[in-house]
């Protein structure tokens, strides 16, 4: 988890931002093949993420990282913007 992070927010949050950043890596089935939970767990972290503003929901599963989501993961953001 990055210093700046959010309350809210799960250290699973800072793995399934950075894979987004990868343009192959957009759907939680993805994402759960690269790090510990099961899939439906990363889908609602990426629900959470999109509520908070650091990822888009483009189409039903499949997500991107925001340009908010960029200057959270190089902590360019307060944890209370977070």
């Amino acid at each position: 988890m990055t210093d700046n992070s959010a309350e809210w927010m799960e250290p699973l949050d800072d793995e399934i931002l950075e894979l987004l950043q990868d343009e192959d890596v957009f759907m939680p089935d993805q994402i759960a093949d690269e790090v510990e939970p099961r899939a439906p767990h990363v889908a609602y972290r990426c629900r959470e993420l999109a509520d908070h503003g650091l990822v888009t929901k483009h189409a039903p599963g499949m997500y991107d990282i925001t340009e908010r989501g960029e200057r959270y993961l190089a902590g360019d953001l307060e944890s209370d913007d977070a």
